[in-house]
């Protein structure tokens, strides 16, 4: 791993400030304070605890901050949650409210809902799927082809192109959500995305690289689709990266006691301790 990755260990976890277009959203403790746009500046306990507990770093990647959350598959679990019903959370702190932080490493929003406040695409929880799978065209980012699907059953875990899931993948998962563009497609950029583009937004996606782990990154400030692309070939090495939302992109850290607020969101993806943990 690259000299950037090397200092994540040393860097503060901080929650910057810098607000997309449409409704902001809310870096904030779980105590319900929010955070300056400095972020908050961790007490030495503070810090020390972070180091051993989160799964989660701050890092600054040309000049853009990110919080980078890794899920290894020998301390980890991975799954999807909607509400009950099938119907969306809506946001983090729900989500939370339901859930004992203990057990938790972290969560994100895991992908855009569709009609109905149902989940766009195919999608997954405990081994039942909820949604279809979508391989037609459209508008917007998730019909940037590839797009493509975050799927797992136990320690194995995949990001693959829409296309290659529906000729290959014949057992349900245990997990998967569909999503696009694919920001990293077998080692490579997707051919449509551009060095750094005009789209700004905060953004977050997951990646998997070579040893099998998957790579969660939520931006700090707004991020074009290059940079972020960038980040998961250059200093992640992942093999595959799916992109997951923007504007409303959201994470849950209980080791830091981050809990983001902000515009409703779809799907949630959940990464558990194990009972070992």
């Amino acid at each position: 791993m690259r000299t950037t990755l090397a200092a994540l260990a040393l860097l503060a976890l901080t929650a910057c400030e810098a607000q997309p277009e449409g409704e902001p959203v809310a870096r904030a403790r779980i105590d319900g304070q929010p955070q300056d746009a400095a972020g908050d500046t961790p007490t030495p306990a503070a810090t020390l605890a972070s180091q051993v507990e989160s799964a989660c770093r701050s890092i600054i990647f040309e000049d853009t901050p990110l919080t980078h959350c890794l899920a290894v598959p020998e301390r980890h679990d991975i799954s999807t949650a909607l509400d009950r019903g099938g119907s969306r959370y809506g946001s983090l702190a729900r989500y939370a409210d339901a859930n004992d932080g203990d057990t938790i490493a972290f969560a994100m929003n895991a992908g855009i809902f569709g009609e109905g406040e149902r989940p766009a695409g195919y999608f997954v929880e405990d081994s039942e799927r909820l949604g279809e799978l979508d391989t037609g065209s459209g508008s917007g980012n998730f019909y940037m082809k590839p797009n493509g699907v975050f799927y797992g059953s136990g320690g194995d875990w995949q990001v693959r192109e829409t296309d290659w899931f529906l000729a290959n993948v014949t057992e349900r998962p245990q997990f998967g959500t569909q999503s696009g563009p694919m920001l990293i497609v077998d080692g490579k950029i997707h051919p449509q995305i551009v060095h750094d583009g005009p789209s700004r937004k905060i953004r977050n996606a997951v990646g998997i690289d070579g040893e099998g782990r998957a790579h969660f990154v939520i931006s700090n400030a707004p991020i074009s689709f290059g940079k972020l692309a960038r980040f998961y070939k250059n200093e992640l090495e992942a093999e595959n990266a799916l992109f997951l939302d923007d504007t409303v992109s959201l994470l849950w850290n209980p080791a830091t006691d981050r809990l983001d607020t902000g515009a409703a969101i779809g799907p949630i993806l959940v990464v558990r301790k194990k009972a070992s943990e």
